[in-house]
């Protein structure tokens, strides 16, 4: 699906079915450096299970235009515009990384628009050290090679995956690749740049009042489980789950469990904290 927003076109993969404005929708956001794919078993099953799907390329990533977003403020404040261009009033919002504290931002500023909100594979603060901001500026080829390997664990290095027919590290190697050769105005900088500087993360957990969920994983170097251990605390509320045998790439490495877990907190009802 194609939308319009701040003059720019905005692409969302609706998981093969007409968005329907009428019916529940789920909203997937992707991470640094990635695009609406890292979503496609999860965003495809919901689909088709009773949810509408927007699963956004981000600004500057994938097929959407535009320059990539410089804060993340911006970039919760542009799926907030979505929302409105695509005629949903509310929507549950799923982020990884990134992801993450654009669906927290958003659920903080414009708490009546979202219904429930899961963030995957998050961190606040999410620091990311001097040496991988100045490959990502310099050496783009080298931080992508760096985060893809220590975003997997060991499982997903063999020539197989979870998902028949994929090579998982090949797979977001080549998809890391690709938005750099898309967009060639150091958009892996940028998003590094944003995670590492945004500051609002606890005002905005605080102010939560949506059911929440946390989906962790054990293995995760990259946002590991103790980074989220302050926004869980100003969370009270919400839900925590730790998954085995994955690393931050966690939709990939698990789809399955991944699916299982969202589509679970996605179907249960739980009324707003008050």
């Amino acid at each position: 699906m194609l939308t319009n927003i701040h003059g720019f076109d905005a692409y969302c993969y609706t998981g093969g079915k007409p968005f329907n404005p009428a019916q529940p929708t789920a909203v997937f956001i992707h991470g640094a450096q990635h695009d609406h794919s890292i979503w496609i078993l999860q965003t495809r099953y919901f689909a088709h299970h009773g949810f509408n799907v927007l699963a956004a390329d981000l600004p500057g990533h994938g097929r959407s235009k535009g320059a990539a977003l410089t804060s993340i403020e911006a970039v919760a404040d542009w799926l907030l515009a979505l929302l409105g261009a695509a005629g949903v009033e509310k929507a549950m919002l799923i982020g990884h990384s990134m992801g993450s504290l654009a669906a927290l931002e958003a659920a903080h500023r414009a708490p009546q628009r979202v219904s429930k909100l899961a963030l995957v594979g998050t961190a606040y603060p999410m620091k990311v050290s001097d040496t991988l901001l100045d490959a990502a500026k310099n050496a783009e080829q080298n931080a992508i090679d760096m985060v893809n390997l220590w975003s997997h664990t060991s499982v997903a290095q063999k020539p197989s995956s979870p998902s028949p027919g994929f090579y998982v590290m090949g797979v977001n190697r080549r998809l890391m690749q690709r938005i750099s050769k898309i967009n060639p105005a150091h958009v892996f900088y940028t998003d590094f740049f944003i995670c590492n500087a945004y500051a609002n993360g606890d005002l905005a957990a605080q102010s939560v009042q949506c059911p929440t969920l946390f989906l962790l994983a054990r293995r995760d170097i990259m946002t590991p489980i103790k980074a989220s251990a302050g926004l869980i605390r100003a969370i009270a509320h919400a839900q925590v789950m730790q998954l085995d045998h994955c690393g931050h790439n966690l939709m990939a490495e698990q789809p399955d469990q991944v699916l299982d877990v969202l589509y679970s907190f996605a179907n249960t009802f739980s009324a707003s904290v008050a």
